[in-house]
Protein backbone atom coordinates (compact mmCIF):
# COMPACT_ATOMS: atom_id res chain seq x y z
CA UNK A 1 0.00 0.00 0.00
CA UNK A 2 1.02 3.85 -0.75
CA UNK A 3 0.92 6.40 2.03
CA UNK A 4 -1.52 8.67 2.01
CA UNK A 5 -0.72 12.09 0.14
CA UNK A 6 -2.52 14.47 2.57
CA UNK A 7 -1.38 12.89 5.96
CA UNK A 8 1.63 10.94 4.83
CA UNK A 9 0.93 8.40 7.55
CA UNK A 10 -1.55 6.12 7.01
CA UNK A 11 -1.78 3.85 4.07
CA UNK A 12 -4.08 4.15 1.24
CA UNK A 13 -5.26 1.10 -1.02
CA UNK A 14 -4.83 0.86 -4.84
CA UNK A 15 -7.46 3.34 -6.28
CA UNK A 16 -8.03 4.78 -3.91
CA UNK A 17 -7.07 8.69 -3.97
CA UNK A 18 -6.62 9.22 0.25
CA UNK A 19 -6.87 7.01 3.24
CA UNK A 20 -10.20 6.85 4.48
CA UNK A 21 -9.88 9.04 7.28
CA UNK A 22 -8.26 12.11 4.92
CA UNK A 23 -11.73 11.08 2.57
CA UNK A 24 -13.62 11.34 4.97
CA UNK A 25 -12.49 15.21 6.26
CA UNK A 26 -12.98 16.40 2.37
CA UNK A 27 -16.10 18.34 2.03
CA UNK A 28 -18.86 15.98 0.40
CA UNK A 29 -18.94 18.22 -3.00
CA UNK A 30 -15.15 17.14 -3.23
CA UNK A 31 -15.84 13.54 -2.56
CA UNK A 32 -18.40 13.28 -5.17
CA UNK A 33 -16.85 14.99 -7.85
CA UNK A 34 -13.65 13.72 -7.55
CA UNK A 35 -15.62 10.15 -7.33
CA UNK A 36 -17.18 10.43 -11.05
CA UNK A 37 -15.54 9.17 -14.19
CA UNK A 38 -15.17 11.15 -17.00
CA UNK A 39 -13.46 12.85 -19.00
CA UNK A 40 -12.85 15.42 -16.47
CA UNK A 41 -11.85 13.13 -13.72
CA UNK A 42 -8.03 13.73 -14.54
CA UNK A 43 -8.15 17.51 -14.21
CA UNK A 44 -9.80 16.86 -10.63
CA UNK A 45 -7.45 14.58 -9.34
CA UNK A 46 -4.68 16.94 -10.33
CA UNK A 47 -6.81 19.78 -8.54
CA UNK A 48 -6.76 17.96 -5.49
CA UNK A 49 -2.91 17.16 -5.56
CA UNK A 50 -2.14 20.55 -6.81
CA UNK A 51 -4.11 21.66 -3.31
CA UNK A 52 -2.43 18.90 -1.00
CA UNK A 53 0.75 20.31 -1.87
CA UNK A 54 -0.17 24.05 -1.09
CA UNK A 55 -1.22 22.47 2.21
CA UNK A 56 -5.06 23.81 1.55
CA UNK A 57 -6.52 22.12 4.70
CA UNK A 58 -8.79 19.04 3.65
CA UNK A 59 -11.97 20.65 4.93
CA UNK A 60 -11.58 23.75 2.41
CA UNK A 61 -10.69 22.00 -0.76
CA UNK A 62 -12.80 22.60 -3.61
CA UNK A 63 -12.89 20.81 -6.88
CA UNK A 64 -14.47 22.14 -9.38
CA UNK A 65 -16.51 19.56 -11.15
CA UNK A 66 -15.86 20.37 -14.60
CA UNK A 67 -12.55 21.31 -14.57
Amino acid sequence: MTPCPSCRTRPRRAGQYLCPACWSALPQAAREALGRRDRHALARLRSLHTQLGQHVPLADIRVVPDA
